[in-house]
């Protein structure tokens, strides 16, 4: 598998005004393959979010080295694409209008933006709801926006900052269950910062622990888990095992007993 994303001893220090410096990252470093689906899972505070705007482009590191395809990230582009907890939409813009968002910004002529939009609102399964407002809607459907939005431009990598973290728990499922019949088709390489292990487990080809601040990779487990993956999956022995693995890893940085600096 070709390498996407290389992150190289990256390590970055946050330095407000009139207060101590806080150590966010420290010699953190990733491969992470072409159309791979990668979760980070960690402890509060140990510098998962601040990885994913590293790679966005909105911070920069102190040191080491961030590269997309063999290029260092200096700063936002259209190869990268998030989605936020937030949903982040605006409100006085359509489903189809947030859709076409990024493609407007980007200057597409308005018929190849909406059939780009319409098509993606058909695999998000939002049909029948181009018209209606984000206060006009679920949780969920917000969410499914949000992911249509963001792969609108066809970005090569897609970051998802705890995406679902906010929907209840069937809902949350249902958007797992969407979000890998999108990956199927689409084979983007993900990022998926999540606190649940268990999604982290069902979702991903691979799963990277973080240690306790300052973050850095304290482990990488692969998931060897057949695709494509049901619910039925997660009530196996195997998926059971991976989930122990996983905590056993996290367990001991939660608990402070970790071998992190």
């Amino acid at each position: 598998m070709a390498t996407c994303i290389q992150a190289k001893d990256v390590s970055l220090t946050f330095r407000p005004k009139n207060r101590e410096p806080v150590a966010a990252l420290r010699e953190l470093s990733l491969d992470v393959g072409k159309g791979e689906f990668v979760s980070i899972v960690g402890p509060s505070g140990c510098g998962k979010s601040t990885f994913l705007n590293i790679l966005l482009g909105l911070l920069k590191p102190d040191t080491g080295l961030m590269q997309l395809d063999g290029l260092r990230i200096s700063g936002p582009g259209q190869d990268r694409a998030m989605v936020f907890q937030e949903f982040g939409l605006l409100p006085w813009r359509t489903v189809v209008g947030n859709v076409e968002l990024g493609l407007e910004l980007k200057g597409v002529e308005a018929s190849v933006r909406r059939g780009r939009a319409q098509e993606l609102i058909e695999m998000a399964g939002l049909a029948g709801f181009e018209a209606h407002y984000p206060h006009e809607l679920s949780g969920g459907m917000k969410q499914r926006v949000g992911l249509a939005r963001a792969l609108a431009t066809d970005p090569e990598v897609l970051l998802m900052d705890e995406p679902f973290a906010a929907l209840d728990a069937q809902t949350r499922d249902l958007m797992q269950a969407e979000l890998l019949q999108i990956w199927e088709r689409t084979k983007k390489t993900v990022i998926f910062v999540t606190h649940s292990i268990e999604e982290a487990a069902y979702l991903s080809d691979r799963v990277v622990v973080m240690s306790a601040r300052p973050g850095r990779t304290k482990t990488s487990i692969r998931i060897n888990l057949p695709r494509p993956r049901d619910y039925e999956m997660r009530l196996s022995a195997k998926f059971n095992e991976i989930k122990a693995e996983i905590w056993s890893a996290l367990k001991e940085e939660l608990m402070g007993k970790g071998d992190g600096i």
